[in-house]
């Protein structure tokens, strides 16, 4: 089989016929090193699509795996052959600092893979027998738009398989799904990323917290106010679902302003500045009474010393005091 007839067959073949088996995790990590891989090549280059690669680390057990970490290959000069020595010594490298993590595959930048990513796949087969493609779809389409669509991450996961045709056996692949899996050590980690890795106070990291979390119903409610303007001006096609969610959204709002809710709320508050009340009166009554005892013991030791044994002078001259 020749590169041009690869080239004239799709390498992916459709979800309706073949299905993957495979369950993916995918975590953090590898989101964050694979994008920012991108984006500094991308600058650096100062091309929109320049060429990715790198090898993925994780575990596997049966047809469950996880993918944890990256790092990046090189290439020789032509472009499509892997620097088998530079891989060879990252790969001992990162064995060395993450004893359990295994080569699983490898990832890469394109829309959709072809013939060329075949290509490297049947360099990576000869380490493993079946290298996970995992790739990043760079798109520019990420705004807001007004059909209420949830954006999923811009990464698609490939099983490889063999494809019987005319009697040929070819490799191609099979999308598999994906889900993310985030530890508590990474929730962390993401966070402070997400904050710009400022070491501020726990007050401005509170506050930078409900500020984000402010901004984002704001632009919700932007977005929920333009779709039904565009529906009322007859711009944009009617959904129902979606009109349903947002009539019983609205229904919901005046549900604070009700008598019954009102009353418990009041209570509730009454409760909680009547509990604060008996304890700022608790603790100066306390204050008080410490006061009062140490009065009561001061009066007492100077009536037992009498009028005049107040003070006296000491040895150098100064005035002493009992």
């Amino acid at each position: 089989m020749t590169s041009m007839d690869t080239d004239e067959l799709p390498v992916v073949l459709p979800s309706t016929t073949t299905t993957s088996g495979l369950t993916i995790a995918l975590h953090p990590l590898p989101i964050l090193n694979i994008s920012e891989h991108f984006t500094r090549l991308k600058l650096q280059k100062r091309q929109s699509l320049p060429f990715v690669l790198g090898a993925l680390l994780g575990t596997q057990t049966g047809r469950e795996v996880e993918i944890v970490n990256t790092f990046e290959l090189a290439v020789q000069d032509d472009q499509v052959t892997v620097d088998q020595e530079f891989f060879d010594a990252r790969r001992d490298q990162y064995k060395q600092v993450f004893p359990s993590l295994e080569f699983i595959g490898w990832y890469t930048v394109a829309a959709y893979p072809t013939a060329k990513h075949i290509a490297f796949h049947e360099q990576f087969a000869t380490l493993i027998p079946t290298p996970l493609l995992l790739l990043l779809k760079p798109s520019s389409s990420f705004a807001a738009s007004a059909d209420l669509v949830v954006q999923t991450l811009p990464f698609k996961a490939y099983e490889p398989t063999i494809e019987i045709r005319d009697r040929k056996a070819r490799s191609v692949f099979i999308e598999a799904g994906y889900t993310v899996e985030t530890g508590e050590a990474e929730r962390i980690a993401v966070d402070w990323t997400a904050r710009g890795g400022s070491g501020g106070t726990s007050l401005e990291s509170h506050l930078s917290s409900q500020r984000a979390a402010v901004k984002m119903l704001h632009d919700r409610i932007l977005l929920l106010v333009k779709y039904v303007t565009e529906i009322l001006a007859g711009e944009a096609k009617k959904d129902h679902a979606t009109l349903r969610s947002l009539s019983a959204l609205i229904a919901s709002l005046p549900a604070s302003e009700h008598k019954g809710f009102r009353e418990e709320f009041e209570k509730e508050y009454e409760d909680v500045q009547l509990t604060a009340f008996l304890s700022s009166l608790t603790k100066s009554t306390n204050i008080l009474n410490d006061l009062v005892d140490k009065h009561i013991v001061f009066t007492a030791q100077r009536e037992e010393r009498g009028p005049g044994a107040g003070r006296r002078r000491g040895p150098r001259g100064m005035m002493d005091f009992h």
